[in-house]
């Protein structure tokens, strides 16, 4: 015999009064503090408690940047051929369909100018989200054309990396961007037109290999995942366990590869500043 028997039906919410929560809050990676997604985009996504970065889109990267959150982009129609024709668990042109429409870009890289507290400057901006920032025909080919025009105008050039490394769909084809903007970079070292590079979290693989850390400075946010292979290939293969921090940038600026770690609120003023120290 049941002790309790429901007499009335549960109570149904009224047509439209549900409360949807889902993508409103967010828990940060640092403190593990739940944070109002609405108050974590008024800090340009800094955690407000314990100051933990989390990652920033292209579009947002170049508002924080530039005065006024205004500049022109360049080379956005720039789109890969698929050259290899590239399929694993579905094809490279369906992956870079899916990631063109979440994005609203052709690839992974923004290239704008625009002006910073004053100053005229050529910006790239790498977006993540797009299969994982790599770098591809494209990446290269909209960065080597950046360094030409700041070459050909004597304007200052940043990039701001956050790229997962080469894209592997696009195999010799992608690898090859390294050399051609390494070799782009060259000249415009020749030039004196100073270089910024900024290496955001994660700046990885042939990326970091090549010019993410050509910079005349190099900058890092605090806490960015900054390296080559990744840890778990490198303990594989030295059979040793890595120290705390390993790849990160505190560790990284330890060990004399950075010039510099600045919070994101901070950066345009001291990309501004360095900039006056090269120029001026």
């Amino acid at each position: 015999m049941a002790w309790f028997r429901r007499e009335k039906q549960p109570i149904q919410p009224a047509e439209g009064s549900r409360v949807r929560t889902e993508g409103l809050w967010v828990k940060c990676d640092g403190c593990r503090q739940i944070i109002w997604k609405k108050d974590l985009e008024t800090t340009w996504n800094v955690c407000p408690q314990c100051g933990f970065h989390f990652r920033l889109d292209a579009r947002a990267r170049l508002r924080l940047l530039l005065d006024d959150g205004k500049y022109t982009e360049q080379d956005a129609g720039l789109e890969t051929t698929d050259p290899l024709h590239f399929v694993d668990l579905k094809s490279y042109q369906d992956r870079l369909h899916s990631s063109q429409q979440a994005t609203g870009l052709k690839d992974a890289l923004i290239s704008a100018e625009g002006s910073m507290e004053g100053r005229a400057v050529i910006v790239c901006a790498m977006e993540y989200s797009f299969i994982g920032g790599s770098m591809g025909c494209v990446v290269g080919e909209m960065v080597t054309r950046a360094i030409e025009r700041a070459v050909a105008r004597r304007l200052p050039l940043v990039i701001v990396s956050a790229s997962g490394g080469a894209r592997m769909m696009e195999g010799t084809v992608s690898l090859m961007q390294m050399a051609k903007i390494s070799a782009a970079l060259a000249r415009l070292d020749e030039a004196r037109v100073p270089f910024l590079s900024l290496l955001t979290d994660p700046t990885t693989g042939g990326v970091t290999a090549s010019f993410a850390m050509l910079g005349d400075l190099n900058i890092a946010e605090p806490g960015a995942l900054i390296g080559f292979a990744g840890p778990r290939v490198i303990e594989q293969t030295i059979r040793q366990k890595l120290p705390a921090g390993f790849q990160r940038s505190e560790f990284l600026l330890e060990h004399g590869m950075l010039d510099a770690i600045v919070p994101r609120r901070e950066l345009k003023a001291f990309l501004a500043r360095s900039l006056s120290f090269f120029l001026d």
